[in-house]
Parts: C-alpha cells; structure tokens; sequence
C-alpha cells in the first residue's frame, strides 16, 4: 500500500487534481479484523462528499487514513495537500481554556505567532457564530457551541480539506440541523473539500453534493449518489418530495447494501 504524503507542491502544480484519491484500498488490523476492503473514492476541491454505512463498517477507518493517522494494508491513497481540519465526534476542548485560547491551539501547535493567529481564531469563531464567548471556558458551553468550537479551530488552518467524523452526532435534533445550515454556509463561502462521516441519511443527503454508501464490514462501496440540490442550499428543502425521494433512495441502498 502506498500512502502519498502530502504535498503542498502537487496543489500548486496541477490544482485540478483531486485532494482525496482512493485506489482498491483495504484495511485489516493486526489482530486480523477486516475493516476496508477494496474501496474507490474521490473528493475534489469544492465537492462534499458524505459517507453512510452500518456501525462497523470501517467508515471512521477511512477518515483516519486520509488524515494519515492510519496506514492502509493494500491500495493506494494519495492526498493531495497538507492543508487538512479534522473534527471529531467529540469537540475534544481543553477545560482549562476558554473559546479564543481553544480556537488558538492548532495554529498555537503549527508555531503561528501571536499576532497572526489572534485575528485568524476571532474570524474563525465569527464565522461559526461564536462571537461574544470568546472568554467562555466549554463547562459554560452547550454541546452545539462546544461543537462551534472544535469547527472554528480547525478553520484556523485553512484547510483544503476537511474531515468530519460525525460531528452532529450526539446533539439534539434542532441544534444538528441549525449546525448543518452553518457548516453549508462555511462550505459555499470557503470552498474546501469536505469528507463527512454520518449515521443519518439525511443529515448526508443535505450537506452533500455527493452521497456514498457503504457495505457492512468489510466495508466497501456499494452505490453513489449524486445531489441534485443547488448551493447555497434552502433549508426548506428538506421537507419537499424531491428531497424525500432521494433520501429513500439512499436508505434502500444503505439496507440493500447491509444485508
């Protein structure tokens, strides 16, 4: 398996090429556990792809090995920037700081001066509708602002792409829908790739412009959805026929693929 480090040089050189290139990649761990197994999968610049599938199936796996904190057993996987925002399920802040230090920490971590990365963690956390907590430590926080939180640090790199590991996740209903408009928003303004992990099919079906979906384990890719809808994206979409349709479609597709 070949994993393709990052390369700020390829972007510049051939900024058509994909960010994300996935070859008949497989993963199976040591204790011989099959997580992937033969998947295909591009993510261009501009394009938001989410992935849906069975607990299991190796959809977090895939993230990890795009991030690089996995290496595949077989297949290629070429990345084609070192500017990658990863969020987790959990908003992982440290209790001790407050939003503006939290939202500082990777730009902190990556040697940004000061001066640099004060303005850019104050544009991130405007961006993600945070601004007026800035001296909030997360014990003052809800799970959604928290989730604002960990969104804004990571915009503090710039990223090309980024990865987004079921977020939404663990929020209510209202919260993750109004946290799924402002990602759309963040989505259309910055233009990155986006690679998005979820267990909600419509959750996947708004925020995309592509849907995949995945087998049981060893996961796989089993069909594609393309979304029709147009960005920026109404809200009220999701409550149209059209809208209702393709969602089935994917779910069909989710159970056919699972059984």
């Amino acid at each position: 398996m070949t994993l393709a480090s990052p390369s700020p040089a390829a972007t510049l050189a051939d900024p058509a090429a994909p960010l994300l290139d996935f070859r008949n990649v497989a993963m199976t761990f040591p204790n011989g556990t099959t997580a992937l197994s033969g998947v295909d999968l591009v993510v261009q610049r501009g394009e938001f792809v989410s992935v849906v599938g069975p607990s299991g199936c190796g959809k977090s796996t895939l993230l990890r090995i795009a991030s690089g904190l996995e290496s595949a057993s077989e297949g290629t996987a070429t990345v084609n920037t070192d500017r990658i925002g990863y969020v987790f399920q959990d908003a992982t802040l440290l209790p001790w700081r407050d939003v503006q230090s939290n939202v500082e920490l990777l730009a902190e971590l990556n040697w940004q001066p000061k001066r640099i990365r004060t303005p850019k963690a104050k544009w991130a956390i405007d961006l993600v509708g945070l601004n007026g907590f800035e001296k909030h430590l997360p014990k003052q926080m809800s799970g959604g602002m928290k989730m604002r939180a960990s969104l804004a640090r990571s915009l503090t790199l710039d990223p090309e792409l980024f990865l987004f590991d079921e977020p939404f996740g663990a929020l209510d209903e209202i919260t993750r829908e109004r946290l799924n408009d402002e990602l759309l928003k963040i989505f259309v303004e910055q233009k990155f790739g986006g690679l998005f992990i979820t267990h909600s099919v419509s959750e996947a079906v708004y925020l995309s412009t592509k849907v995949v979906v995945m087998s049981g384990r060893p996961g796989h890719l089993v069909d594609t959805f393309e979304v029709p809808f147009d960005m920026p994206r109404d809200p009220e979409i999701r409550y149209t026929g059209e809208f209702a349709k393709l969602v089935g479609e994917v779910s069909h597709a989710l159970r056919e693929g699972h059984s």
